[in-house]
């Protein structure tokens, strides 16, 4: 009974003690992002988005012009929602056949292309940082779950139109429309928003005026599209 008393009154081994430690601040790491990131977002629904990280990564001017979406004209939204993201009032943040026809599409080679959604895509030019890695993809989608429950379909389009890079160092449509038409946004014709619309995948690369090629044929496409989008109701989320 004596040796089982001793036993009793030994200290616990110090792995056991420091594993414990480590999981206890990764759990305290954990918790506080989950409440920052939820913060942010409920922030985000409010507030126009002020500043992102690949805005302070560009080696360009930014030029940049908050707009609501009130006074983006609708065939902005039909020609990206034909362009970018044909289910973006079908689907919760993700549209899983769209990304396994990505893969599948990548896996023979060529041009690469992603199957992200509107609202993936708006989590990303809004938190996080371009480019890939699972680190990035796994915010992405924790960012996404919070935006579509948090933000809802028309504050995703709006946050999305304001923060997508439409040309070298140009973000937003209202300050796209301005530098190529000399326009607003809210008097976009279907055939510039979709012109607009069809550099966002690589607005570094393609150009809006004097497109030639893919970029061309993409926006003429995405120009047919715009009356079907409004007609078939695909932007009723945004315009309930």
């Amino acid at each position: 009974m004596i040796e089982d008393l001793k036993n009793e009154r030994r200290p616990a081994p110090r792995s056991s003690s420091r594993l414990g430690t480590i999981g206890w601040f990764v759990a305290r790491i954990v918790a506080a992002f989950l409440f920052l990131s939820a913060a942010q977002v409920v922030i985000y629904k409010f507030v126009p988005v002020p500043i992102t990280l690949t805005m302070l990564m560009d080696d360009h001017p930014v030029t940049k012009e908050w707009t609501a979406l009130s006074d983006i004209d609708r065939d902005m939204v039909a020609a990206v929602i034909s362009g970018e993201d044909g289910k973006f009032c079908q689907h919760k943040g993700f549209d899983q056949e769209a990304m396994m026809q990505a893969f599948k599409r990548n896996q023979k080679g060529g041009r690469i292309r992603g199957g992200s959604t509107i609202s993936q895509q708006t989590a990303k030019n809004v938190f996080l940082w371009q480019g890939g890695g699972y680190l990035r993809k796994g915010l992405e989608a924790w960012y996404t779950v919070l935006i579509e429950t948090i933000w809802g379909k028309r504050r995703i389009m709006e946050v999305y139109l304001n923060v997508a890079e439409t040309g070298i160092g140009t973000y937003g449509v209202e300050a796209g429309a301005q530098r190529y038409y000399g326009k607003s946004a809210r008097k976009l014709s279907a055939v510039e928003a979709a012109r607009i619309a069809a550099v966002l995948p690589l607005p570094k690369q393609r150009e809006v005026n004097g497109a030639g090629g893919f970029t061309r044929r993409h926006g003429n496409a995405i120009a047919r599209r715009v009356n079907v989008v409004k007609n078939g109701a695909l932007d009723s989320c945004v315009y309930k």
